[in-house]
């Protein structure tokens, strides 16, 4: 087995400490080869579809990258912004935050971003923080409830790279933050600050992500998880079981997914004479296709068509201030014992020196 070229190995470098935020993906682009590529990508991976190889694969190259790409691209078109994908868009923000935040604790470390799938690749991020002498990496995927068909797939893609590394950083990963009292702050702070300048709704869904209900019998934590982040919001919130309603949202094929759908939940609440509804999803962590189209655009449409008055969709936490600061908590939490303030590191140390110089000189 041959490895990848390393960096020049130089005895008395330091050592660097990292952060990879991890998210789902993206195409590059809201057309019909790039969303092509990007589902190709997605839809091989065997955590994301665990039906017989084979036959799935005639599937998905026969049928599902012959029709989809078409569809989906126009929907990409519906939410894309001139800085590009949504998703992409808020990744990047909640990195460069993610590092301020850690440098107004001390905390002197690298924080890059990464897309399981599309760009940029986990591969090649980890390449690059390498490069800059990164010896210990915190992988923190952007997935508060864990999934073996999302956080469990961040770990394969960082395997298989440390696979053909000969030098592999110190690794640790983090699985899952569905009950931290950070994140569950500052998905309460969204809600209580729409309901603050619109009263409160007749109800409060949430919808998560869904998976294969199968995957529950199987052992996946993730519909266990959703339920607590709820319940937890709930009691944050002080609501009565009959203020919220969670659902899980984004089905694919014919089997049988986490139950009650989102859509179909939509259009019977207001059939029974739900006027107004807040929908959060609480398990993205920035607004994407599966938020911005298919909640606030297609949701809506169906809770207006079938009798409702009012839709209101909450956004994702994206940049909010309460969550980066949950962010870099979760972070710190799981960097102990990483030499990461100014006092670890001899270079950061040095230029802090030279800053009270320039100071002191500039007086």
């Amino acid at each position: 087995m041959s490895f990848a070229p390393e960096p020049a190995y130089r005895h008395g470098d330091p050592s660097r400490t990292a952060v990879l935020l991890c998210n789902l993906g993206t195409p590059d682009a809201p057309t019909p080869a790039a969303v092509r590529r990007y589902l190709a990508e997605f839809l091989s991976d065997r955590r994301v579809v665990e039906i017989p190889r084979l036959l799935w694969l005639m599937i998905l190259h026969g049928v599902i990258l012959r029709t989809r790409p078409a569809k989906s691209a126009r929907k990409y078109a519906s939410i894309w912004t001139p800085e590009g994908s949504p998703l992409k868009v808020w990744t990047e923000k909640q990195a460069k935050l993610l590092r301020g935040y850690l440098g107004q604790r001390g905390h002197t470390v690298t924080v890059h971003y990464a897309m399981r799938y599309g760009n940029p690749s986990i591969a090649s991020v980890m390449d690059e923080l390498k490069a800059q002498g990164a010896t210990r990496v915190l992988v923190l995927p952007l997935y508060p409830q864990y999934s073996a068909t999302t956080t469990a797939s961040v770990g394969d893609a960082v395997y298989a790279w440390a696979q053909q590394a000969r030098h592999v950083p110190e690794l640790r990963f983090v699985n899952r933050y569905h009950d931290d009292a950070g994140y569950i702050a500052a998905l309460a702070k969204r809600v209580e600050d729409h309901w603050m300048s619109h009263g409160r709704p007749d109800k409060l869904l949430l919808s998560f992500h869904g998976v294969p209900r199968r995957t529950l019998a199987l052992g996946d934590p993730y519909h266990c998880e959703c339920l607590k982040t709820a319940r937890l919001l709930g009691e944050r919130l002080a609501l009565r079981k009959d203020d919220m309603v969670v659902t899980f949202q984004s089905r694919l094929g014919r089997a049988e997914w986490l139950q009650p759908y989102t859509e179909p939940t939509l259009i019977a609440l207001a059939q029974q004479g739900v006027k107004r509804v807040d929908v959060l999803c609480p398990g993205f962590t920035s607004d994407c296709l599966e938020t911005l189209e298919e909640i606030d655009q297609e949701g809506r449409a169906a809770f207006l068509k079938a009798g409702g008055a009012e839709f209101n969709y909450l956004p994702c936490l994206n940049d909010q201030h309460e969550w980066i600061a949950a962010l870099s908590a979760i972070a710190i939490q799981h960097m102990q014992g990483w030499p990461t303030t100014v006092a670890d590191d001899p270079e950061a140390r040095e230029k802090q020196r030279q800053r009270a110089l320039a100071a002191g000189a500039a007086a």
